[in-house]
């Protein structure tokens, strides 16, 4: 079993982390050196993802020795079924990253017994840290976060995100093309945990997405949560970061984004052949 850390801790250790990854990653910024191609050619990697996780997994193993390591480039570090892992995502928005757009992040998360319960999101190329712990609010830097108040959907401005293989599946665009025509606006920014991070901010009402991986949502789903948001699966169930999809919201808007979801149609079936309680 792995030890396990309190919020107030693990949101400590992540920070400092995530403040290690924040001061590489500041300096990288016009400079991205090797670019590499994963899964796709849309699915890139750069010498700085490995550098940053690199930084990232030593200050966790240095100031929580023995909590397993779950890292985006590197896999899994440590006893998978212990009772607590990190999450983490040392360059979350990698295509923004190369073409110098500063909308990329570094996202770390504490789950614990299942759940997260500590978690940071940095946006280092525009000095924004946010960060939460269960039980303790969400903030900005210094500022406590709040959700909107916005009650309708056709006044709402959303989010999502597309897979890296959209161009043979066309996974998304039918949801995409239905918000369009129905919220206030819709935006496409490229990095999952902001975009959970600006529903925390009350820069934005709501988000969707599926094909994610855990470290992708988990630190950005608790900010939401501790904003005073509501997040859950894609059809509704309990949020599961594991699970690879999320809805995520004011809280007002909430029951209505997930029926549009669903009114969409037949696209949401496999989400619910491979995860009935999403």
């Amino acid at each position: 079993m792995a030890p396990l850390l309190s919020p107030q801790e693990a949101r400590s250790i992540a920070r400092q982390a995530a403040a290690d990854a924040t001061a590489l990653l500041t300096g990288a910024v016009g400079g991205v050196g090797e670019i590499r191609h994963k899964s796709s050619v849309r699915d890139l990697v750069t010498e700085w993802d490995t550098r940053s996780e690199e930084v990232i997994r030593h200050r966790l193993t240095t100031l929580a020795p023995g909590v397993p390591i779950l890292g985006e480039e590197r896999g899994m570090a440590g006893d998978a079924s212990a009772g607590s892992r990190w999450l983490v995502d040392p360059i979350d928005g990698t295509v923004n990253f190369v073409h110098g757009l500063p909308l990329f992040a570094v996202s770390i998360a504490y789950e614990r017994e299942g759940s997260c319960v500590a978690g940071v999101v940095t946006a280092p190329a525009l000095g924004w840290e946010f960060s939460a712990h269960r039980g303790g609010g969400a903030h900005l830097n210094d500022r406590e976060l709040a959700v909107t108040s916005t009650a309708e959907l056709h006044d709402a401005m959303l989010a999502t995100g597309f897979p890296y293989d959209r161009a043979t599946t066309g996974y998304n665009f039918a949801e995409w093309e239905h918000f369009q025509r129905r919220a206030g606006a819709c935006r496409r920014l490229g990095a999952a945990s902001l975009d959970l991070a600006f529903v925390a901010r009350g820069w934005l009402d709501g988000y969707w997405e599926s094909r994610l991986s855990p470290w992708d949502v988990a630190a950005g789903a608790l900010l939401v949560e501790e904003a005073g948001g509501a997040v859950t699966g894609l059809t509704g169930g309990k949020f599961r970061a594991e699970a690879g999809h999320a809805v995520a919201s004011n809280g007002k808007i909430h029951d209505r984004l997930v029926s549009e979801l669903k009114a969409v149609g037949k696209v949401w079936d496999h989400v619910r052949e491979a995860d009935p309680g999403a």
